[in-house]
């Protein structure tokens, strides 16, 4: 027997989505962002960099609504009922598991579970012969929406050595999608994580267009190649804006030579301007702040976007997008293994 599985897609007009990115740490990206929120029109904000957020720190948001975010499980050993067997202990690849509980009725000492060194795999809870373990949901941290002098913002907070950043990227841009699609809104800006990983790949996950904003350093043109293969895997397109170019010409025409050779292309470039750091000290955007300077380069390159946008149809960032919009109606058997689901999927 099987099920017909229609999704589909949200009424209104299409929202669109634009994520900038880097491949490194410091290259600009969030004081980029916050300057082309100044500059845009009718768009809800995204602080998926969910590690370390600090769009905040210039936007000033105000929290309108809040919710814990539960990304995982954790073990939990109860003293009273451990019998100290070591299982637990044997089992864990983590070395989570400590024989420093307090006593009970049977033994002097319980096995306890460090919650910083849990992973949250259950192998523990799974092979206690006593069941004394607890393996339950655990808030990894919290997430907001906001008001911002720009708009909504939709934004959040990892726990310290917290997991599944990435689980949070997708909570705070699909309750952003929400709200703009709710409101009419055209524009989705997604501040997205430094580097290759998780967090970063659930920030441009469907995304109409990503920008990659880099510096002109050695490690800024090696950093770019490794996001470019990345957005290239999933088929978005991509712009490249080199921030601070005027620091370094020779690697800056290198790094244009090279995002022109991996077919991406080109947003512009933004000049050094100590305006940049005066302007978040006043907790203003650079283009708050100033006319002049680098401000000028920065709506060079967001009229760039603008254009590239205006001239791409939302949609069909990725196969899951397309799934997401209603592109596609799937037949799913009822226990089938998501392998033989994907076989039936019309762009495999």
């Amino acid at each position: 027997m099987s099920d017909l599985v229609t999704i589909q897609p949200p009424g209104g007009k299409p929202v669109k989505e634009l994520a900038v990115i880097s491949g490194k740490g410091g290259t600009g990206k969030t004081s980029m962002v916050a300057a082309f929120a100044a500059l845009a029109q009718s768009i809800v904000l995204a602080d998926c960099d969910v590690d370390a957020a600090d769009l905040h720190i210039v936007l000033e948001p105000r929290v309108l609504r809040s919710e814990p975010f539960i990304g995982g499980k954790r073990a939990r050993i109860r003293p009273d009922e451990c019998a100290a067997c070591g299982k637990c202990k044997e089992n864990c690849r983590f070395e989570a598991v400590l024989l420093d509980g307090p006593g009970n009725d049977f033994v002097a000492k319980t096995y306890r579970v460090d919650p910083l060194a849990c992973e949250g795999c259950g192998v523990c809870a799974f092979i206690c012969p006593v069941k004394a373990i607890e393996f339950g949901p655990v808030v990894n941290g919290e997430w907001f929406i906001s008001a911002t002098r720009f708009g909504p913002m939709v934004h959040a907070k990892l726990g310290i050595a917290a997991e599944n950043s990435g689980k949070l990227v997708s909570t705070v841009r699909s309750n952003a999608k929400q709200i703009a699609e709710e409101r009419g809104m055209d524009l989705v800006l997604i501040d997205g994580s430094p580097g290759i990983g998780c967090p970063v790949i659930a920030s441009v996950t469907g995304a109409d267009l990503v920008l990659v904003v880099t510096e002109p350093t050695p490690s800024g043109l090696h950093d770019l190649e490794r996001v470019a293969a990345l957005t290239r895997h999933f088929r978005i397109p991509t712009l490249v804006c080199v921030n601070k170019w005027d620091l370094n010409p020779e690697v800056c025409q290198r790094i244009e030579a090279s995002a022109r050779q991996m077919g991406l292309g080109l947003a512009g470039k933004v000049r050094y301007d100590p305006g940049v750091t005066e302007a978040q000290i006043r907790r203003k955007t650079v283009i708050e702040y100033q006319r002049d300077g680098c401000a000028t380069d920065i709506r060079a390159v967001w009229a760039n976007i603008e254009a590239r946008l205006q001239t791409r149809t939302p949609a069909l960032g990725n196969d899951a997008e397309a799934l997401m919009r209603g592109e596609y109606i799937l037949k799913v058997n009822h226990g089938e293994r998501a392998a033989g689901v994907k076989r039936r999927l019309p762009w495999t």
